[in-house]
Formats: structure tokens, C-alpha cells, sequence
């Protein structure tokens, strides 16, 4: 057993009883424990959610599983946003690829190694996953927002330890594309593996709640509010500035020309954290999913699963204003 594991098994034990913990530590039976799935150090949004989440006090992380390729550089940016935050209490998991792979933030990672990290770092993520929801006295919110290989092996070896979850997902285009357009897309979050969402779909969730490109698409901060984030002094909505203006000159599919000093790239994965808490800003529809080989996630009134998706805005503007109020700690 390497030191990582053995640390990763005490904490994670010590860990185990306690609920319920908030922004700073203190407890509070009323929050909501989470686990984030997440393939952080592609997208950047993922590192905006990420802080997001914690900036939250309804909500209590109880872990982060990093999904999908080169996991070990996923999981070291993961560890070294968690511990500038002061949150080095929160496990991180990784998945079973282990690729080398020098991502697009990988720069601000820098030299930062998983035995720096202060908190658990544990291995199997598939039973890191198992092992949070089981532990868990009250049901656990699961945030997937990537293609989540991992989460749905867990799914597949455990289908009943799920009966203590509900999902909330970042996958799928219902009506609008990318950027608002006019026709539905296969949403990368899908396409990248669409078998893993229908085995998510399958499973005995109590409840599922996707938010499709048809909202968390149009999530762009710019004027005041990214001005806010931009200028602020605030640890977090620094490190979040940083990792930004790391990975937006190494992603070959932002517009030409694209200011970081003006405005955000898309947040599609911060609207799957306030939906495990608040579903005021968003209108809400149960519709029958059919996910097909090709990744479109599909109306399918005679086959489909019936799913809650969040596919309009009631206020998108006051949700970016909160984004950028709680990334600088304004109340």
C-alpha cells in the first residue's frame, strides 16, 4: 500500500461521519451532500462550477471524481483548486485511465503532484463513488456534468446503491444547439459516450434533472458581472481568472479573437450546481429521452425515459449576476 492510499483510507474513514460541512467547515444538518463528477481540465467551466459549488452553503461536498482520460492530471488540478480554497477536506478520486496528458491548464497546475495534497486522494473512483452514497444517512446529489465512463461502471456493478441518489446532469441538446441555435446537437458530454448516459438514465435514481445546451448554453458572464469576477481580489475568482486565461490560448475551438478581460467562454457546468439547491431561474419540463448512438438525446414519446430537463430560461440574467456575486463573496 503507497502513502497515498494509506492516508486516503484514514481520512476517508474520519471523514465519513461528519455532515452536512459548509463553505468553512462548520456543520449544518440542513445542506445537501453532494458528490461532483467531473471531467475538470478540458472545458474551463468545469473549474467555475467547481468553485461555484463550494461558494454554495446549501450544499456539502462530500467528493470529487475526476471522469474520463488522463485522470491523474484531472485530479491534480483538482486537488491544488481544493486546497487554495481551504477545502483539502474534500476526497478526490480518480478514474481507471491513467494517461499522461498535458492539459489545457496544466500550466497553472504546474508542478503540483497528488502527494502534495493535503486531503484524501483515492484510487478506485469507482468505489469512491459507491462509497459516498452508501455512507451517506440522507440522499446524495450526484452533479455529473461530463462524459461519465466511471460513474456509470459504478452504476453497473451497484445499481441499487443508487436508490439513495438523484442526478443531475449536464448532458444533451432538446431544442436548441450550441450558442443558442436553432437546431438540436450532439452535445459533446453524449457523444463522447452515449452509453454511459443511458446507463445513468437506467438507473434507480430518485430523481433526475438534466440541464440541456437549451439553458446552460447561453451561460456567458460579461459586462458588470464578469467585470466583477475579472477585478475581484477574492482567492477564488482569481485562481478561476488564472486557470482562464491558462487554457483559453491551448482549446482550438474558441472564436478567434475571444478577450479574456471582457468576458467568460460558456459556464454550461455551473447551472447542474444551482440546480442541486434552486430550480427558481430555469423552467422545468419531464420529457421522454431516447439517447441515440450518435449522442442526440431525442423526444421519444413511445420509448423514452421520462426525465425532468430544464429547456428555458425564467431568468437567465439574475442567474449570472448570483454567479458573479458569490465568485467575490458579495452577498
Amino acid at each position: 500500500m503507497n502513502d497515498i492510499s494509506r492516508r486516503a483510507i484514514f481520512q476517508m474513514m474520519a471523514a465519513l461521519p461528519v455532515l452536512g460541512a459548509c463553505g468553512a467547515g462548520s456543520p449544518d444538518l440542513r445542506t445537501i451532500p453532494v458528490i461532483l463528477d467531473t471531467d475538470i481540465g478540458g472545458d474551463v467551466d468545469d473549474t467555475w462550477a467547481l468553485y461555484y459549488l463550494l461558494r454554495c452553503p446549501q450544499l456539502d461536498l462530500k467528493l470529487v471524481a475526476t471522469e474520463g482520460s488522463a485522470t491523474p492530471y484531472r485530479a491534480r488540478l483538482t486537488a491544488r483548486l481544493l486546497e487554495l480554497a481551504g477545502r483539502s477536506d474534500v476526497p478526490v478520486s480518480l478514474g481507471p485511465n491513467r494517461d499522461e496528458w498535458d492539459g489545457p491548464q496544466s500550466g497553472w497546475v504546474g508542478d503540483y503532484q497528488l502527494t502534495d495534497y493535503p486531503g484524501a486522494i483515492l484510487e478506485d473512483g469507482i468505489e469512491a463513488i459507491l462509497s459516498a452514497i452508501e455512507a451517506s444517512p440522507e440522499p446524495v446529489t450526484v452533479l455529473s456534468v461530463g462524459p461519465a465512463p466511471v460513474l456509470a461502471e459504478a452504476i453497473r456493478q451497484r445499481p441499487d446503491v443508487f436508490r439513495n441518489a438523484r442526478l443531475i446532469g449536464m448532458f444533451g441538446s432538446i431544442n436548441l444547439g450550441y450558442g443558442g441555435a436553432e437546431e438540436p446537437v450532439a452535445e459533446y458530454n453524449v457523444v463522447a459516450d452515449p452509453g454511459a448516459l443511458r446507463t445513468l438514465l437506467s438507473a434507480p435514481w430518485q430523481d433526475i434533472l438534466l440541464t440541456p445546451l437549451d439553458t446552460c448554453g447561453l451561460i456567458v458572464l460579461d459586462g458588470e458581472d464578469y467585470a466583477r469576477v475579472h477585478e475581484s481580489d477574492d482567492p477564488l475568482a482569481r485562481a478561476i481568472i488564472e486557470n482562464y486565461k491558462t487554457w483559453l490560448p491551448n482549446v482550438d475551438w474558441m472564436p478567434e479573437g475571444h478577450d479574456p478581460a471582457q468576458r467568460s467562454s460558456t459556464l454550461f457546468d455551473v447551472l447542474a450546481v444551482e440546480l442541486a439547491y434552486n430550480e427558481s431561474h430555469v423552467e422545468i419540463e419531464t420529457l421522454p429521452i431516447t439517447v441515440t448512438d450518435a449522442g442526440m438525446t431525442l423526444i421519444d414519446r413511445e420509448g423514452g425515459v421520462p426525465v425532468r430537463c430544464a429547456t428555458s430560461w425564467r431568468d437567465l440574467d439574475g442567474f449570472e449576476e448570483k454567479i458573479a456575486r458569490l465568485l467575490t463573496k458579495q452577498a
